[in-house]
Parts: structure tokens; sequence; C-alpha cells
């Protein structure tokens, strides 16, 4: 008998169900995995929070990425990434209700786990990079360019930042001064938040800034963007506050069906850049599978050092 978490009402971590139940062997086209790490995303509480449409019935499944180990193929099916059989190490997203000890998934979703990650990492490689990935590819960032990322420190700050790097950019990131070494160990020069962010940034980059990426939301980004950037169409954010929208700022989520299909078509090529080293994935912290709503509320404090994975 497996284990999973469910929501039966809409609310915080604290209306999360520990229940067991039946996993259904796989048909053709799915694969059942024995989870080893669930990752741990803000995305996670956002979906409990409330009632966005007539396919969010009750109870919730939570968690979107998961690695672990095949357990049963269906007939006839191949994993995304070729092949697939029964004891390989796998990692699976967009998936559904992935804070569970097995899922049964479609195939499409899975792909063979980089040998570079172990599995709390690559429970949590996906959603972040993929997003960071997609981030990247809306405002066009390209070698030899200085791109403002705020929140470099946090998952998808972090994801971005390398992979900026890997094209050849300049990164100069917003954080708390305790992450700047982080930061400059990823390649990024760091500034602080708060008053005077504007003149500190004009001093790290006296010739402007390409693009801004921007994983807060918060009024002062918003401010320095429009302060730094000439051209807004080269601003992204993945927080759609109304003074982003109102100020023409590009906004990309999961659920639009755009950043939905970029995201599933650019998961083989963060995997690739993870298999051989190039993109990696702190951990901060990992929390028994009993422990969900625990591991839950670190995220959902902003401030979780790191990824944070479930492990059952």
């Amino acid at each position: 008998m497996a284990v999973r978490w469910i929501a039966p009402e809409f609310g915080g971590p604290e209306v999360l169900t520990l229940v067991e139940t039946e996993v259904r062997s796989p048909a053709a086209g799915e694969v059942t995995i024995d989870v080893r790490a669930a990752g741990v995303n803000p995305a996670d509480y956002k979906h409990l929070a409330a009632a966005r449409g007539s396919d969010r019935s009750l109870p919730l499944g939570v968690g979107y990425e998961v690695a672990g180990v095949i357990s049963a193929i269906g007939p006839d099916t191949t994993i995304a990434s070729g092949g697939g059989l029964v004891g390989d190490a796998v990692v699976a997203f967009r998936i559904s209700g992935g804070y569970a000890s097995q899922v049964t998934v479609p195939a499409r979703d899975v792909f063979a786990k980089p040998d570079a990650l172990d599995f709390p990492a690559a429970a949590n490689l996906l959603l972040a990079g993929t997003t960071a990935a997609e981030a990247l590819h809306v405002t066009k960032v390209a070698a030899g360019e200085t791109v403002l990322v705020h929140g470099a420190s946090g998952a998808v700050g972090v994801s971005v930042v390398q992979q900026a790097r890997l094209v050849g950019a300049r990164v100069v990131g917003t954080a708390s001064e305790h992450n700047f070494a982080l930061l400059r160990g990823f390649g990024a020069e760091p500034v602080g938040y708060g008053p005077g962010l504007v003149e500190r940034m004009r001093a790290i980059a006296p010739h402007g800034v390409a693009a801004a990426i921007d994983t807060v939301g918060t009024d002062e980004a918003l401010d320095a963007t429009r302060e730094l950037l000439v051209d807004v169409s080269r601003a992204v954010t993945i927080v759609g506050t109304d003074r982003n929208r109102a100020a023409g700022i590009t906004a990309i989520a999961g659920a639009l069906p755009a950043s939905a299909a970029f995201r599933d078509a650019a998961r083989a090529r963060v995997l690739a850049m993870a298999a051989d080293g190039r993109l990696v994935v702190p951990i901060a912290r990992t929390f028994p599978l009993d422990e969900a709503r625990a591991a839950l509320e670190l995220v959902r404090t902003g401030h979780p050092g790191g990824k944070v994975a479930l492990v059952p």
C-alpha cells in the first residue's frame, strides 16, 4: 500500500492529509515510479490556496516533480528520453500528486535521471530549470549582455544565473548579503536589496542592463527594472502582479499554455545541462515524506536557503 498527501479542501499546508492509497498498474503509455524524492516548490502551496477553475476538483494531489525508480511500465511503452526498464532511475515532470511514495504517471513526462544528481537534487531540477530557461528565452539574453536577476539566490534565480552564464551573459543578481557568496560561486555579481538599489546597479553596470528577470514580484524589483531597462519588452516576471501588468512586463507561468509548451519542450535540454555538470541544484534540506506540511511551510517563508525535498 502506498501513501500520498492530498488536500480535501483549499487552504495552506495545514489542510494536507496523508492517506493510504492503491496505486493502479500502468496502462500503455504509463509508468509506475517508486518515489525516492519529491520536489517542494512555491507552486505547490499556490496550488492549494484557492479554486482557480472547473478542473480543480477536490481532493487535490500535490507535487509537480519527483525522482525515483521505475517499478512497472505499461505495455509497448517508452519513456520520453527513450527506453525505460524496471529498476531504471528516472525523473518525472510535469505530473500531479508527487507528494507520494509511489505514482503512476504518463511516460511522456518521465526521463532518465542524470547520474550527476542525487534523487533530492533531481527531484528539484525541472520546475525551476525550465522556468529559468523560459525567462531567458523570452528576454532573448545573449552572449556579452548584462542581465539583472531580481531574487537571484532563490531556486529559479540560481538556475537563471547558471543558464545565463552558459550562454556567455554577465549576470548581476539581487540578494541578501548572506547569499552573496552563493551567487559569486555561480559566477554572478551580487547587489543588495533595499534603498539605493538603482544607484548601486548603475555603479556596477554603468553601461546599463540589456534584460531583467524578476523572480520576486516586489515593487522594488519593478521600479528598478523600469529605471534601468531601456526596452521593457526585455523584462519578464514569474509573479504577475497588477503593477507588473500595468507596466507592460511580460509574465510567464506554468498554467499559461505558451509557458507550459515551452517548458515541456525544454525538459530534455535542462536535463542534458545537469547530466554533464553544467547545471547544479543546491539542496537546503530534506524532510521525511510524513513531514510534508513542515517542508511546505519552510518553502512558504521565501527563505529556505536552497531547494527542499521530501524523501519517502
